[in-house]
């Protein structure tokens, strides 16, 4: 579903910030990846997305190269930024009409899948009023639901747990559960270990750029934690 091949990204043509990364995550997974801040996680993510250009190497999203095949490969994927940045003059509904029309999302269907989401994230209530008046939580919310409701086969999360209140993360994560039983491939970053050890069945992590370890949750942690695990590598 998402394969990046010998992946390097430099901001100022001397360093990289992720240096010859290679991943890839199945039809299925929900994969976690891990690092500290600055460590390249959302380099990587915005590279994928086909926001920043890099270096070298390859990403191919359903066997689309984001690079040559950007339209093929974005169609089936959905990108959520760690900062919600959202039309703030448009309603709620509005904006999830436009996201639907990007993805040429037919009316019943969007429709169905706006009030399911809608109303499981307690949104069905404010989607009249404009995004500039939501709280930070509610942009992350209605961010999420645009994501959802074009069924994306590959998404793409940057810190998706920062900002939303404990039900609304509970309920992210049985959504990522169920759209996994269907196929969907998940690969986002996250401090937050207990939740990448309780839900990923793959990890991985990075350090300055360098994948330091990657593979099956269980196969890499053994018999101590995700979270003793990362803090002796990054630590090394």
């Amino acid at each position: 579903m998402l394969e990046i091949k010998n992946f390097f990204k430099s901001y100022d043509g001397k360093n990289f910030a992720c240096n010859n990364v290679s991943l890839k995550v199945e039809s299925g997974d929900i994969f976690g990846f891990i690092g500290h801040n600055g460590a390249g996680k959302t380099t990587l993510l915005r590279s994928i997305a086909g926001i920043l250009d890099f270096d070298k190497g390859e990403i191919l999203v359903q066997g689309h190269n984001i690079k040559t095949d950007a339209l093929e490969a974005k169609k089936v994927m959905a990108y959520i930024p760690d900062n919600p940045e959202v039309y703030e003059s448009l309603k709620g509904i509005q904006y999830l009409d436009f996201i639907a029309d990007v993805y040429g999302i037919e009316h019943d269907i969007r429709q169905q899948r706006i009030k399911k989401y809608a109303e499981m994230f307690e949104m069905q209530n404010v989607l009249n009023n404009p995004i500039g008046s939501y709280s930070h939580g509610m942009k992350q919310k209605i961010v999420i639901i645009g994501a959802l409701v074009h069924h994306p086969q590959v998404m793409l999360l940057d810190e998706p747990f920062v900002g939303l209140d404990p039900k609304a993360s509970y309920l992210l994560k049985e959504v990522f559960k169920e759209l996994c039983t269907e196929g969907t491939a998940i690969f986002f970053s996250t401090h937050i270990l207990e939740v990448a050890e309780k839900l990923c069945n793959k990890v991985a992590i990075i350090k300055q750029g360098k994948i330091v370890a990657s593979g099956d949750t269980v196969s890499i942690t053994k018999d101590q934690s995700l979270e003793s695990l990362f803090l002796e590598l990054i630590a090394s």
